[in-house]
Formats: C-alpha cells, sequence, structure tokens
C-alpha cells in the first residue's frame, strides 16, 4: 500500500497505546465496524508488536500500523510483526532509512518546514506533523500549504473530536490521528461498544 492510499481510508487514524495483547483484537475490530480501518498502535508499551501482530492476523479488514518508531530497530521488528504502515514522531537519515526499506507505507514526522524539505529532497511526499498543536497547528499548515503543495501531512498531537474538522478543511491534511477514540478507560474496561461509537463519529467528520 502507497502512503497515500492510507490517508484515503478514513479521516482519522487512532492512536492505540495497549498494555494488553488480548484486548488488540475485540479494539481493531470496534475500530473497524465504527469505520475506522488504519490503527495506529504506538509501540510505547512491550505488548506493542504482540498486539500488531494479532490484529494482523485476526483483523483483515484492519490496517494495522506501527507508532512512535525512534529506531532503525523497531522499523525492522515492526515490519516483521505484520504493520503495514509505519509513523514517526521526528526523523533522522538512519530512521528515514530504515523505514523505506522495510517497503511499506511510511509517515515521517516534521514539524517544520526545513524537516519537511529533506524529506522531499527523498521523494517523501506523505508526513506526520507532530506535535500539531502545540507547533502552530492548522494555521502553520495552511502557511506550508503556499510553498510546499505538493507534501500531504497527517497532523496528531493535540488533535481532538473539536478541532479535527480544521485540520481536515485543509486540502494538504490528508487525515488526522487522535487518542479521543480509544479512551484508556474504555480499553481497560473493555467497552467496546463506546469505542465503536467514538469511531463512528470520527469517521463522519471528512468535510
Amino acid at each position: 500500500m502507497r502512503t497515500e492510499e492510507l490517508f484515503d481510508l478514513a479521516p482519522v487514524v487512532p492512536v492505540v497505546v495497549l498494555d494488553d495483547p488480548d484486548a488488540a483484537v475485540p479494539l481493531a475490530r470496534a475500530l473497524v465496524a465504527g469505520g475506522l480501518p488504519a490503527i495506529e498502535v504506538t509501540l510505547r508499551t512491550a505488548a506493542a508488536l504482540a498486539a500488531i501482530e494479532r490484529i494482523a492476523a485476526e483483523v483483515p479488514d484492519a490496517v494495522v500500523g506501527a507508532g512512535t518508531v525512534v529506531r532503525p530497530e523497531d522499523a525492522a521488528r515492526a515490519a516483521e510483526a505484520g504493520a503495514g504502515f509505519l509513523v514517526s514522531p521526528g526523523c533522522t537519515d538512519r530512521l528515514r532509512e530504515a523505514m523505506t526499506a522495510t517497503g511499506l507505507a511510511v509517515l515521517p514526522g516534521v514539524s517544520s518546514a526545513s524537516e519537511a524539505m529533506a524529506l522531499l529532497e527523498h521523494g517523501i511526499t506523505a508526513m506526520k506533523f507532530f506535535p500539531a498543536e502545540a507547533a502552530g497547528g492548522a494555521a502553520y499548515l495552511k502557511a506550508l500549504g503556499g510553498p510546499l503543495p505538493q507534501v500531504r501531512f497527517c497532523p496528531t498531537g493535540g488533535v481532538t473530536a473539536d478541532n479535527a474538522p480544521r485540520y481536515l478543511a485543509l486540502p494538504n491534511v490528508g487525515c488526522v490521528g487522535g487518542t479521543w477514540i480509544t479512551p484508556a478507560d474504555a480499553v481497560r474496561a473493555g467497552d467496546w461498544d463506546r469505542v465503536q461509537e467514538l469511531a463512528a463519529k470520527a469517521a463522519a467528520l471528512r468535510p
């Protein structure tokens, strides 16, 4: 799958933190049922790779990716676990090389025009904008659209159900990433109906 195709799956990519791999499959099924097939599982916990592996194997309608990819070995391990895309909060030359070497769709993170231009030199036109709100928000991304019209972004970091529409209205935003669709208390309680409801509301945000 090309990275640009990831943008077309849904307006929102849930950013998921999982401590229990047993929750991965029912969580993914709830998100898919709500209309959000692209799921970013962050590599912040010991359960993350197992969660990615189980979603990839047991939820065929989901496109599971790995987030918080910060080391070259993270990219390789996520690919081995079955991730379909890779997302990083920032990017170095070594990390970019490792991510693209997997052959997967990649969303390397940027927070400035210079960082975006550096990735453009390597033919990368789809990027994560992080931390979105702290780095200037929708107004900053709108300003980047003038000099860098060929770049499309997935803003993440401080994106909520309330401000997501402002991002999604921009022509250079393909989708947004957010944690509000999978609240920690709902995941702990196994309240998959609530997750599905939040996913359905998020799926309807596309302007």
